[in-house]
């Protein structure tokens, strides 16, 4: 009789509910997922993450600047920013402009909200269970990963004149599950759940045993490798699942050579599913360490990775060090692998791959994080940026994320620093340094140097796909047409390969350090004005015969010696002098040639030497001119190339 109940169950999806059990979701199974790790390669059937967000929707880059976009409609007393029907669960809330207004969620028809908090209160941890750091702020950035179910629906007004950026995920569940809608009254009985993902994310260990109720089975090895040689950290004959990967010591994969490679293969495919950079595997950015997340990342002593990894009859782990440049030297590694002989459930679990690669998007079209087709989920991406254009410094960051799942939009983000769960690149206070958070955070920020990165893990809102999912993200305001360099990783898991790595090599993996170092008078604070030379108007201004000066911080400059150019908005004065000291000498007076007739231009005001990059460089300026002119915007710095 089973049998036939089942086989009516296939023919008539409508029965599901009268006659099969659902499977329940609440406040807290949707809080456990983001501390129970066993669950990561787990396909999620039945369900979609989705995203309302303030982008723009005619494809400009008013992205939440104005608030045009950041509401679905007027009701009186507010905007409503989120209205979908059906059974879900709100899983992530960013935004980097929370404001004191009121946040009113309508749960399943109410009249009543079932949910009233301040926006701001929603991240800054006083109001459970909004707790840090599920809920917190980060370079610029306030994020929620508190989970708020809805079993009907759930609209959501703002309670204010005005709403800038925004982004509301949330997931959708189909018949087969049963979801219990938000209640704070009854936040209490889930108190146990959200305390262990609090205080697993609040640990600043990053340890196996912060997953597992015992320590995982383990092996540990020492590896001696030469340049243009391979050795096998771990070989598996029986189906099980790695658990960890730890890699010492963490300094062996810095540098500007990355020409380590962690190569995994499962069950004898001849492709392997992971080829990566041990150091962008790691999350290790421009050369050094950069990412402690919960997952995945770096400590001062050992690499490390906590995803878990099913497979079916074997598995092979090997480290590949490239050879090519012969001042290399054989590395010593003690690698130590986790794992568990509980094999891969090929119905109910994918198998883990990472997707690498290095590449300038051509004018036009996005950057493609991964394309495909197949059955899986998607739980991560690691990101670094470097500009190759001089004097767009890191605008190829306003390009908006963007994700389609089978054929259809889910998800338009609004902005990349955004996607990343921070905000405000380029502002103090903002997207400007390495901070990390236990599921995002900045890799690194250099505005002179003209390069970003950031990482974002997907754990309760990883993203099902089911035929094919084509995630991206734009470089620029509008029509992708910022020149850049990527360097990524897509972290998944399917039934196969979606899309084939590049094959790590030389050329690609070397750290790109541009000739042009670019500083700009209205950003940051590279720049200080003293006396006579004053910003105004964002443009830095010589208002005086003399005593005037300008301070170049130069802690992100390669050492090196450098050209220094100012860019003139205006005639210069038909007679100008300058006094440049840097860490190796104090210069005299130089006439500046100056060509009075052409403007704006870039203007050759002498050369400076950086060996000591904590001692600024000084440029004072004269002229008499009893009315001086000179304007610019910028200073650049451009290295003399060696013989």
């Amino acid at each position: 009789m089973k049998r036939i109940v089942c086989y009516l169950l296939i023919c008539i999806p409508g029965m599901i509910t009268a006659l099969c059990a659902q499977i329940p979701v609440t406040f807290a199974t949707e809080s456990a997922r983001l501390s129970d790790l066993k669950v990561l390669p787990r396909y999620l059937d039945g369900t979609l993450v989705k995203q309302v967000s303030s982008y723009d929707t005619t494809g400009g880059n008013d992205d939440g600047f104005g608030g045009k976009y950041s509401y679905l409609r007027k009701e009186p007393g507010g905007l409503v920013i989120f209205d979908q029907q059906g059974q879900g669960v709100i899983e992530r809330i960013w935004t980097p402009t929370p404001t004191d207004d009121t946040l009113d969620f309508y749960f399943d028809g109410n009249t009543r909200p079932g949910l009233s908090v301040k926006f701001r209160d929603l991240f800054n941890g006083t109001v459970p269970p909004f707790l840090a750091p599920l809920a917190a702020h980060k370079v610029g950035g306030f994020y929620s990963y508190v989970p708020i179910p809805y079993s009907k629906r759930c609209k959501i007004v703002f309670r204010g004149a005005k709403i800038l950026f925004h982004q509301i995920q949330y997931r959708t569940y189909d018949q087969r599950y049963q979801v219990r809608s938000f209640q704070k009254a009854a936040i209490s009985g889930s108190a146990a759940a959200l305390k262990k993902v609090v205080a697993l994310w609040n640990n600043p260990d990053r340890d196996i045993r912060n997953f597992y109720a015992a320590a995982p089975a383990s092996l540990t090895k020492t590896i001696t490798l030469a340049p243009g040689k391979t050795g096998v950290a771990a070989t598996f004959r029986q189906g099980g699942r790695i658990l960890g990967i730890e890699l010492k010591p963490a300094a062996a994969f810095s540098g500007s050579w990355k020409q380590l490679d962690l190569r995994i293969r499962w069950d004898g495919d001849a492709v392997p599913a992971v080829l990566v950079p041990v150091a962008d595997f790691f999350g290790f950015a421009y050369g050094s360490r950069s990412m402690e997340s919960l997952l995945l990342g770096a400590t001062s002593a050992k690499a490390y990775s906590y995803i878990p990894m099913p497979f079916d009859r074997e598995a092979t782990i090997e480290l590949v060090y490239r050879g090519g440049d012969a001042a290399l030297k054989p590395v010593d590694l003690s690698v130590t692998i986790y794992y568990s002989k509980e094999q891969r459930n090929a119905a109910t679990e994918g198998r883990f791959y990472a997707y690498w690669k290095n590449e300038r998007p051509p004018e036009g079209a996005p950057y493609v994080f991964l394309e495909g087709n197949g059955r899986g989920h998607y739980i991560g991406t690691l990101l670094q940026g470097q500009a190759t254009d001089c004097t767009n410094f890191t605008e190829f960051f306003e390009g908006d994320d963007y994700t389609a799942i089978d054929g259809s939009m889910t998800a338009h983000g609004t902005g990349s620093e955004d996607y990343f769960n921070g905000g405000w690149y380029a502002q103090p206070g903002g997207w400007v340094e390495r901070l990390g958070a236990p599921l995002s955070g900045c890799l690194d920020y250099s505005l002179p140097l003209g390069r970003t990165g950031g990482y974002r893990f997907f754990l309760m809102d990883k993203m099902p796909f089911y035929k094919s999912i084509e995630h991206t993200i734009e470089h620029g305001p509008v029509n992708n047409n910022r020149p850049v360099q990527y360097t990524s990783v897509a972290l998944y898991f399917a039934d196969h390969a979606i899309a084939r790595s590049m094959i790590p090599d030389n050329e690609h993996t070397r750290l790109y350090i541009p000739d042009t170092i670019t500083f700009y008078t209205r950003l940051m604070r590279h720049l200080t004005y003293n006396g006579n030379l004053q910003l105004r108007r964002d443009v830095a201004t010589l208002v005086g015969k003399e005593n005037a000066s300008l301070n170049i911080n130069v802690t992100e400059v390669p050492p090196g010696t450098y050209r220094v150019f100012l860019h003139q908005l205006k005639q210069a004065p038909a007679h100008l002098e300058v006094r440049i000291a840097d860490a190796v000498s104090a210069g005299d007076w130089k006439a500046v040639p100056v060509n009075v007739k052409e403007a704006p231009a870039d203007l050759l005001v002498g050369e400076i030497v950086i060996t000591d990059r904590s001692i600024p460089v000084n440029l004072l300026f004269r002229t008499n001119d009893p009315q001086p002119v000179l304007e610019f915007d910028r200073v650049q710095l451009v290295k003399e190339k060696q013989e």
